[in-house]
C-alpha cells in the first residue's frame, strides 16, 4: 500500500491521465482525493472501479495527504501548491510556476532522481513535455561524452494546446481533408491543418518564444550542467498526440555512433530504435506509451564531435502525467515519504 494522495486538476486532461497512468502503473494509494476547480466540484471520477467525489481545492482538503499531483494553471499552483506543502505534503507540481526556482528540484526519474533529497519547498517541478524526453535521450550521452551543445528542432502535436489544442485541430482537418474552406483557428495561432506553425507561442524579448526558452533553461538545470548550450526551434506540426525533436550534439570529444547505440541501449526510459533494421520513432509509436524513443542516430558529418538522432515521446505521458507519477514512485521507493 503507497502513500495517501490527492490528485489536484482531478477533472482536467493531464488529471484523467494521472488516474490511468496510476491505475496502470500498480499504485496504491492508502487514501485518495480529487480535486479541482470549484465549478468541477460535486462531480464524480472513477478510479479502480469505485466512484469518488470531486472536492474543491482548499487549504483543509491536503489535511493528511502526503503527496500531491497537482495540474493546473501556474496561478492555480502558485496560490496552493505551497499550502499542500506547509500542511506536509509533497506536491509534484506539472505547470511551470516552480520549475526554475533554485529550491525547487526539476525532476525526470531517470536521469536526476537523486535531487528529490533536495527539496526545500515541499514542492517537485515536472518538467516541459519536450525538455524531459530530450534529457532521458541526453543524460546516457552526456555520461559518455560530456555535452557541450545541443541544436534540437522539435515537431509537437497539437495536444500540447490541450483539449481546445485538439478540438480546434479535428475541426480543422476535417474540413482540409474534404477539400472545403478551413474554419478560422480556436486555439493554435495558424492554421495547422496541412500546415506548420513556427510561432504557436508567445514571443519572449530575446526573439525565442517562451517554449523554446524553457528548453533552454531546463534542459540545464535537469542536466545539473549551466554551460550546456542549447539552441531550440520549437515548430508545431499537425500530429494529434505525441511530440518529435531532431537533436544534434556536439560533445566534447568524438563520440562514436556505435558507442552512443550502446550507452541508449541500457538507459532506462528509452527505446533504441535500429535504422538498420527499418525502425525508425515515429509519433504512433510513440502514443499511449511511457518510454523515450530514440533512433536515426549519426555522425555528424560536419563536426568529429557531433552525433545526430531523432527523439520521439508521447508528451501527454512522459510528457506530463507519467513522469509525475514516476516522480511519487521514487519518492516513496527513496524513503522520502512513507
Amino acid at each position: 500500500m503507497d502513500a495517501s494522495l490527492a490528485v489536484v486538476g482531478a477533472t482536467g486532461a493531464v488529471g484523467e491521465l494521472i488516474r490511468t497512468v496510476l491505475a496502470e502503473r500498480g499504485f496504491r494509494p492508502k487514501a485518495i482525493k480529487f480535486l479541482a476547480s470549484p465549478k468541477s466540484a460535486g462531480k464524480t471520477v472513477t478510479f479502480l472501479g469505485k466512484e469518488h467525489p470531486v472536492e474543491p481545492i482548499r487549504p483543509e482538503a491536503f489535511a493528511g495527504v502526503k503527496i500531491v499531483l497537482s495540474s493546473t494553471p501556474s496561478s492555480v499552483s502558485k496560490e496552493y501548491s505551497p499550502i499542500a506543502a506547509k500542511a506536509g505534503a509533497i506536491v509534484v507540481d506539472n505547470s511551470s510556476a516552480w520549475r526554475m526556482d533554485p529550491d525547487c528540484p526539476l525532476v525526470v526519474p531517470e536521469v536526476n532522481g537523486h535531487e528529490l533529497h533536495n527539496v526545500k519547498k515541499g514542492i517537485v517541478a515536472n518538467p516541459n513535455c519536450v525538455a524531459i524526453p530530450l534529457c532521458v535521450a541526453l543524460k546516457p550521452l552526456h555520461d559518455l561524452g560530456k555535452v557541450k551543445r545541443v541544436v534540437v528542432a522539435t515537431y509537437q502535436s497539437s495536444s500540447g494546446k490541450g483539449a481546445t489544442g485538439l478540438t480546434d485541430f479535428d475541426a480543422q482537418l476535417k474540413a482540409f481533408a474534404a477539400g472545403g474552406p478551413v474554419p478560422a483557428p480556436t486555439a493554435h495561432r495558424a492554421q495547422l491543418a496541412g500546415n506548420v506553425i513556427t510561432l504557436d507561442w508567445t514571443l519572449d524579448g530575446n526573439g525565442f518564444t517562451e517554449e523554446e526558452n524553457k528548453v533552454i533553461n531546463e534542459t540545464k538545470k535537469i542536466l545539473g550542467d549551466p554551460s550546456i548550450g542549447v539552441c531550440p526551434t520549437c515548430v508545431r506540426v499537425p500530429v494529434r498526440v505525441a511530440h518529435s525533436e531532431a537533436v544534434t550534439v556536439e560533445f566534447e570529444r568524438p563520440v562514436t555512433a556505435a558507442a552512443a547505440k550502446a550507452a541508449l541501449a541500457k538507459a532506462p526510459g528509452v527505446v533504441l530504435m535500429d535504422e538498420a533494421k527499418g525502425e525508425f520513432p515515429q509519433p504512433i509509436h510513440a502514443e499511449g506509451k511511457d518510454h523515450t524513443f530514440v533512433g536515426r542516430v549519426r555522425q555528424d558529418p560536419s563536426n568529429p564531435n557531433g552525433l545526430c538522432l531523432w527523439v520521439v515521446s508521447d508528451n501527454l505521458r512522459k510528457g506530463a502525467a507519467t513522469n509525475a507519477v514516476q516522480c511519487a514512485e521514487e519518492l516513496i521507493k527513496r524513503g522520502i515519504v512513507k
